[in-house]
Order: structure tokens, then C-alpha cells, then sequence
């Protein structure tokens, strides 16, 4: 699937209130959905790409051999949940799926699932 069906099937999400797919490197969203006045999803994808990056200079440091799945801020509202695409499927772009969810209405575990199967299905 292309970036415009996967960001739809992200909104498709229970709970899903605005979905990216961003380049970690650079900070630039390759595509957004969703949002609104209150949520401006590339100011959000900008500011969770320096979250990425620090999770990656923090595992450096402690010399972990391993890789990040995915990272969730909980929010007293909302989820925020940042799932990097693995790099064997995508080559050596850095890429990573931005999904807010409202609190109320999601089931993290299921929305963790479901971008999991988003990122299989993804060409870029």
C-alpha cells in the first residue's frame, strides 16, 4: 500500500484522531491525516523526531543490541504512539508512523497491532 492508503487505514483506527508518516532524519513528515486546529501534526512530527533520536542516543550509550518497536507518550486525553518502521523492509530510510489516538475511544493494544500490520503492507 502507498502513504496515503496506510495513513488512511491508520485513521480507520479506533480512537484515531491524526496519523504521519515521517522521515527521522530530516524531521519532514512524508504525509499527514487528520489533526485540526488543536493538533498540528508537522509542528508533532518534527517535535517526535527529536524524541526518536534521543531514545537512539540513549540506547547507543548504554550499548544496547537491540532495536526501538515503538514508543507511546500517554497523555491524561490522548496516546501518542510512534512506531519505527524496520529498517530490513524499508531499506535505509528512516521512517517512523505517528498515530494520536483519543484516550476514551482507543484500545492501545489493538492500535499497536493494527500498525504493525500497516507498516508490513507499506511501499515507499
Amino acid at each position: 500500500m502507498n502513504i496515503e492508503t496506510a495513513l488512511k487505514e491508520a485513521m480507520n483506527i479506533a480512537g484515531a484522531v491524526g496519523a504521519a508518516l515521517v522521515d527521522y532524519d530530516s524531521g519532514m513528515s512524508l504525509g499527514t491525516i487528520g489533526g485540526g486546529d488543536w493538533l498540528n501534526l508537522e509542528v508533532a512530527a518534527a517535535g517526535n523526531t527529536e524524541v526518536v533520536r534521543s531514545k537512539q542516543r540513549v540506547m547507543s550509550a548504554l550499548k544496547l543490541n537491540d532495536e526501538i518497536e515503538d514508543i507511546l507518550i500517554t497523555l491524561h486525553r490522548q496516546y501518542h504512539l510512534i512506531r519505527l518502521l524496520t529498517p530490513s523492509a524499508r531499506g535505509e530510510s528512516k521512517l517512523f508512523l505517528y498515530l494520536v489516538l483519543d484516550r476514551e475511544r482507543a484500545n492501545l493494544a489493538l492500535a499497536r497491532h493494527s500498525l504493525r500490520a500497516i507498516e508490513a503492507d507499506l511501499t515507499v
